[in-house]
């Protein structure tokens, strides 16, 4: 069987671009390894976490904030089976729901390992071993977690992200090695729930690739709830002892830190995920972190062969493999699509959530580009104060001449969906007096906006 288009990788950059390929047209099919459609986004990722985040976030409230908002109730349990019973419960349904994307859109299935045999030709090894050819190829195959050489997951103490959404319980004691989003949010999911969390950073900051400003509100806002850090530390080792992980470490003024727990989370980035793909029969090469080799329209050494998301460069989020994925797909069918990789957003699915788009004042300050900055707090927010949400910020970065919005920083309560609208801004390139003079609705979270974007402008925020 020949197709007009192959996806090899069914996570959200290979679904979604295997959508569009069949909705301009073409004759497509999709491979994946794995029993269930969604990648690791769907099955061990994105959407069983914030399944987690959301249950942990409602037990913390429970214990912590009902009181004050008048609402007395006995003191709420924690009932692990049935909260990992939901988070099957979400996964499965939101699984189920790519299946019949797949077959509304006449995507045809293939199931088991893809892996080329050469430019136009891959060996599908599943229940069944089949080889099919593709005009066009898409490689969406994902990433992996990082392990560490000298703390290899056993799967039951030392541990990825895949087995911290499947604990046998909730730790006494989490040791989180990595101060990433991967990292804050399972241990905020376990630190809601009661259990001790600590986390050992490389970095001088939490979230070190964010704006600054966010790593500084973030790291006090969790310590406020108990959460602890020793950041700018080097872990030096990793060992267990029945049911007892040690990690060792030195800080970077030469003491040595030892933090011991009942699971040890490693959550020190991701890989990109070829094994199996043979690539090089294909022609194919990859860079020095393992990430295929592609050009500005996605496409590899062989024009006919595309590569997308977690498995070529930039930033590794869903998000980003599904535009990519779409753009792919509308190349093939001879359109011109287009993707700004500056537009994408970066988001932190704690509580408060944390979000940005666009330059960091860092970034922007080693340019040496002229900017001004404005800023406004949630807790000047009157909606904040009603739902209680007064941690956060929003920042909003402008060209000192210009005033165009250059970047977005954003803690606070649904700082997710709240980035958006300066992302639209951005897009159409928009000053931050344009934003300053969009009527916002009262009360809402997006106030802090509006606030932000005037005391960029003039220094003019009204409620500040």
């Amino acid at each position: 069987m020949e197709y007009d288009v192959l996806v090899i990788g069914a996570g959200p950059g290979g679904y979604v671009s295997a959508i569009r390929c069949a909705q301009l047209g073409l004759n497509t099919a999709l491979v994946e390894k794995d029993p269930t459609l969604g990648g690791t986004c769907l099955n061990v990722g994105c959407i069983p976490s914030k399944a987690l985040l959301d249950s942990s976030e409602h037990y913390y409230n429970a214990t912590h904030a009902f009181a004050e908002h008048g609402i007395d109730v006995e003191a709420p349990k924690i009932n692990w089976p049935q909260m990992m019973a939901r988070k099957k419960q979400v996964v499965d349904t939101t699984c189920s729901g790519i299946d019949f994307l797949m077959n509304k859109n006449k995507v045809t299935v293939l199931k088991g390992l893809g892996s080329f045999v050469d430019a136009h030709t891959v060996k599908v090894s599943g229940a069944e071993e089949q080889t099919v050819k593709a005009k066009h190829l898409i490689v969406a195959t994902g990433s992996t977690p990082i392990e560490l050489p000298f703390a290899k997951f056993d799967g039951e103490r030392i541990i990825s992200s895949t087995e911290a959404l499947s604990l046998p319980e909730v730790p006494k004691r989490l040791i989180v090695i990595g101060g990433g989003v991967i990292g804050l949010e399972l241990g905020s999911v376990y630190k809601r729930l009661g259990a001790e969390v600590t986390v050992v950073e490389f970095a001088d900051s939490i979230l070190a690739t964010m704006d600054g400003s966010i790593g500084k509100e973030m790291q006090r806002v969790l310590r406020k709830m108990g959460m602890n850090f020793h950041l700018g530390t080097k872990v030096e080792g990793v060992s267990r002892t029945g049911d007892v992980v040690t990690v060792t470490a030195t800080d970077k003024k030469g003491n040595t830190v030892t933090v011991e727990g009942d699971y040890c989370l490693v959550a020190v980035g991701r890989k990109a995920n070829t094994a199996g793909l043979n690539y090089e029969a294909a022609g194919l090469t990859a860079d020095e972190r393992g990430r295929l080799n592609v050009n500005d329209h996605l496409q590899t050494s062989q024009p006919h062969i595309y590569a997308i998301g977690d498995v070529v460069r930039g930033a590794m989020l869903a998000h980003k493999a599904e535009e990519e994925g779409v753009v792919v797909a509308e190349q093939i069918a001879g359109q011109k699509p287009h993707i700004d990789y500056n537009l994408i957003p970066g988001i932190v699915y704690t509580w408060p959530e944390a979000a940005s788009v666009g330059k960091t004042e860092e970034e922007l300050k080693a340019s040496g580009r002229g900017y001004k900055v404005g800023n406004f707090p949630m807790r000047a927010l009157g909606r904040s104060r009603a739902s209680g949400d007064t941690d956060g910020f929003v920042k909003i970065l402008a060209d000192a001449g210009t005033d165009e919005v250059l970047g977005a920083h954003i803690v606070g309560a649904r700082a997710a969906d709240l980035i958006m609208e300066l992302a639209v801004a951005m897009e159409y390139r928009a000053s931050a007096e344009d934003v300053a003079r969009i009527c916002h609705g009262h009360p809402t979270y997006t106030e802090a906006i509006k606030e932000a974007a005037l005391d960029a402008t003039a220094k003019r925020a009204i409620h500040m």
